[in-house]
């Protein structure tokens, strides 16, 4: 998470990180049962149930799970230092699954639909710290090799072969300028990191991480080389940014929060992980919660994928439409799907400029209007296409009729 494990790992090697202390567990004999006797996630990683978005939180602290659950996130990624009963138990009386490390005490509530999957080591890709056993000192060395990841994951699966693995990598999956993976690192790495997960997620952050507010399309960009490099054959989910992490100068808008999310989605992102930490200037865990702006859009955002939900978690339908921008520098992500007695598309300008573009609706004749959902406009049909016009860094959703359905919930 833009190093953020190394900077965790090196903050406790320097005794400048101090961590909450963890609340008091409950009695076993008030403990609310599990969110449900099912678990919400399949072996390959899609959610059990189609009404449901996978919508994590980073590496938080399981006494903040009931307020994380109001926002709408439906899922921690990540225990510091666990699993551990006592974390398990704050995540059972919340409501809230989790995935973790296949640890002893994880191992041991295999059959507890509350541990969703498990994971690797964050950011495997990029340079590992390794500690001179001679000087004591410490320096970056190179990134874990893919047969180690994949070796792993092997390991994993043959421990419990019925929770997916979740692999997390680093902003180099988007970004060709990042000098963070170490010696000996290679783009070719990531094909074959790729095949030891069933669960592939990464994180680039580019206003906090890289105080570029202009590239924000590094984003769907990562999502579009995930998709290459797996041959659409595993689901893939985003990492989005909503602090100011360790920028001091700059830290990302509710706006720009909103077109991250909205692009990933565009480009084929079946999950989220909020990132919420801050580092600087002081380290504040749950940093999210204590900005009352940022915490309404990240809510709104999250209520709005679950309406979407059962959309989102059919398969994609890509010769249902196409989309034509008026100026073919601009780049366009579309997705499409068949839900509800419908033809759902979402199309994202993928730049930051002004632009306008055409959808032909390829897979649906004889449609007369569009509606463009949540924005309480309709757009006419023309000879089995219209168009429309995006703003900076713009996603529209739309919805066109094709029989008798239910529509959104």
């Amino acid at each position: 998470m833009v190093g953020a494990m190394n900077m965790l790992r090196l903050a406790l090697a320097l005794g400048t990180l101090v961590l909450p202390l963890a609340p008091r567990t409950l009695p076993a004999q008030e403990m609310p049962a599990a969110p449900s006797g099912d678990r919400v996630l399949r072996a390959d990683g899609r959610p059990t149930d189609p009404d449901c978005f996978p919508i994590a939180v980073w590496l938080q602290s399981p006494r903040n799970a009931t307020r994380y659950r109001e926002a709408g996130i439906n899922l921690y990624v990540g225990l510091w230092r666990g699993p551990t009963e006592e974390q398990l138990g704050q995540l059972r009386a919340a409501g809230m699954p989790v995935i973790c490390d296949q640890n002893e005490v994880g191992l041991a509530h295999r059959d507890d639909p509350l541990i969703a999957g498990w994971m690797h080591g964050d950011e495997p890709d990029n340079a590992q710290p390794v500690r001179d056993p001679d000087s004591a000192t410490r320096r970056w060395g190179p990134p874990v090799p893919p047969a180690t990841v994949v070796a792993d994951y092997e390991r994993l699966r043959s421990r419990d072969a019925t929770r997916p693995v979740l692999l997390n990598l680093g902003q180099g999956v988007a970004n060709d300028a990042w000098i963070g993976r170490g010696p000996g690192a290679s783009p070719d790495d990531y094909p074959r990191y790729v095949q030891g997960a069933d669960i592939v997620s990464f994180d680039v952050y580019p206003v906090a991480g890289l105080s570029s507010p202009d590239r924000l399309w590094l984003v769907p960009l990562g999502l579009e080389r995930l998709t290459a490099w797996t041959g659409g054959r595993k689901v893939l989910w985003s990492c989005v940014e909503c602090t100011r992490i360790s920028n001091l100068d700059m830290r990302p808008t509710p706006a720009q929060v909103e077109a991250e999310v909205w692009m990933a989605i565009a480009r084929g992102s079946r999950g989220l992980i909020w990132f919420v930490h801050q580092f600087r200037p002081e380290f504040d865990e749950d940093a999210l919660l204590a900005d009352s702006e940022m915490l309404a859009t990240v809510s709104s955002i999250n209520h709005r994928l679950q309406r979407l939900a059962r959309v989102l978690n059919t398969e994609p339908e890509p010769t249902l439409a196409s989309v034509s921008p008026a100026d073919p520098a601009v780049p366009f992500a579309l997705r499409a799907h068949r839900a509800d007695g419908a033809v759902w598309l979402i199309a994202a300008n993928l730049r930051n400029c002004e632009t306008r573009a055409h959808l032909a609706l390829d897979g649906t004749r004889g449609a007369r209007s569009v509606e463009v959902v949540d924005e309480d406009r309709r757009i006419a049909v023309e000879d089995d296409g219209f168009d429309d016009a995006f703003g900076p860094f713009a996603t529209h959703v739309y919805r066109i009729a094709t029989t008798r359905g239910q529509g959104l919930r």
